[in-house]
């Protein structure tokens, strides 16, 4: 069975990083065999809602983020892995990596 993980993106302007972070994020996932859905919270607003349902079957959330996270208190009681946007730009294998060590804990 999969794994699956959910995640927020959201960059200062809100523009080319948020959308930058999700692309990578889906793509590893993807080569990974891991299910994600992507929250983005751009300039434009919040794109892709989270679902009470995806939060209840993620097993850790990403948050990919340089600026404050709505609604966050959605997320309580999840495990939750907290980094810069720009950190999936770059690898966003050890991202997800790194939060299905957490999910596992």
């Amino acid at each position: 069975m999969a794994r699956k993980l959910i995640a927020v993106t959201a960059c200062a302007t809100g523009v080319a990083h948020t959308y930058m972070a999700q692309k990578a994020l889906i793509q590893a996932a993807k080569k990974m065999g891991v299910l994600i859905k992507v929250e983005t919270q751009g300039a434009t607003g919040i794109g892709h809602k989270l679902t009470q349902k995806d939060v209840q079957i993620g097993e850790a959330v990403i948050f990919a983020t340089d600026t404050k996270v709505r609604d966050k208190e959605r997320f309580n009681g999840k495990k939750t892995l907290e980094v810069g946007v720009s950190e999936p730009i770059q690898d966003a294998k050890k991202v997800i990596e790194d939060a299905l060590s957490l999910a596992d804990k």
